[in-house]
């Protein structure tokens, strides 16, 4: 039987992303944000959820840019800390040693030392109560060697992302690998 536990965001897993800007003066700034997802495949969009009061929210609207770091999960402190702090208040980048990197097809830093960057110009921003939605149609990704695999393609056992569980708010890695997508099903009928 299942217990009720109200209306929650209890979708699992959510990714640890970090949404890297530039503010009205050119500063680098990078947050932490784990309500987003894919939403389009064509054209490739992504979105990302943020309270109006942050200060990444204001460059987004400001530069029509963000982009996206993929963090491993060796990168766990850093990337909690830049979560933890407001860029009014702090230079992220500085205090957690990381490299601001400036897109060349986007108006947005992201972080050099993380594995995979999407970069993405904004399309469409919706209200959504306490969170405003910015959908970015994605321009180019970018990703380390040392973590592509076959047809030059991100290996998530190499990348080893974090993904973040909202019910008790801790950051895990990923699991194993448990079949095929597109195919496993088959074997039902």
């Amino acid at each position: 039987m299942k217990k009720s536990l109200g209306a929650k965001t209890l979708g699992y897993p959510t990714p640890v992303w970090i949404i890297g800007t530039y503010d009205a003066g050119g500063k680098p700034n990078i947050m932490t944000a784990a309500w987003g997802g894919i939403c389009c495949s064509m054209p490739p969009c992504v979105t990302v959820s943020l309270h109006k009061a942050t200060y990444t929210f204001d460059s987004i609207i400001h530069r029509n840019a963000y982009t996206i770091s993929i963090p491993s999960e060796a990168q766990v402190r850093e990337a909690d800390y830049v979560g933890l702090v407001s860029g009014r208040k702090a230079d992220k980048f500085t205090m957690a040693k990381l490299t601001p990197a400036r897109s060349e097809v986007v108006d947005a830093s992201y972080v050099a030392e993380f594995p995979v960057v999407i970069e993405c110009r904004l399309v469409h921003t919706f209200e959504l109560g306490l969170h405003t939605q910015f959908i970015g149609e994605v321009v180019d990704v970018k990703a380390e060697d040392s973590i592509l695999g076959e047809k030059g393609m991100p290996n998530i056992l190499k990348l080893k992302p974090l993904i973040f569980d909202p019910g008790t708010t801790g950051y895990y890695g990923i699991g194993r690998f448990v079949g095929k997508a597109f195919s496993i099903g088959k074997e039902i009928g």
